[in-house]
């Protein structure tokens, strides 16, 4: 399947993608455009957009305080304790306000913040950071124990 976001990934459009190749689409392959364009490309591409909270069209998305890896969670019927767990770490994250839902992060922010600032592109991103989730959701796994 093909998923779009938009493009400058940071917290939650990292977390999804990584939620999506371990636990839903393990051949998944991801888009990254500009937010205006995301609705067209999705139609051009067939991909499932994801993560756009000013684009109300899109069904996998931020819902009240909760994140967009909250919503796949929820929409996927990913029941497992440790991804509510590490869920709970991506909001904290992810939404400012929402801090104080796991004081780990505080940590995740910074290092999202600090592969942005190292200019990389949106898929090395991606590449970079899927083992720092593979680590969390270990730690969510053991801290839920």
């Amino acid at each position: 399947m093909k998923w779009i976001t938009r493009s400058d990934v940071r917290v939650d459009r990292v977390a999804c993608p990584w939620l999506i190749r371990r636990f839903i689409d393990p051949e998944a392959e991801f888009l990254f455009v500009p937010e205006s364009d995301l609705l067209a490309r999705a139609r051009e591409t067939g991909a499932t957009p994801f993560d756009a909270p000013r684009l109300a069209e899109v069904r996998l998305n931020h819902r009240g305080d909760r994140c967009t890896f909250e919503a796949f969670l929820e929409d996927y019927h990913l029941t497992d304790p440790a991804l509510e767990r590490l869920s709970l770490i991506v909001r904290a994250a992810d939404i400012k306000g929402q801090e104080h839902v796991a004081l780990e992060g505080l940590g995740l922010r910074a290092v999202a913040v600090g592969f942005a600032l190292t200019g990389v592109t949106d898929s090395e991103r991606l590449a970079g950071q899927e083992p720092m989730y593979d680590a969390l959701y270990a730690y969510a796994a053991r801290s839920g124990s």
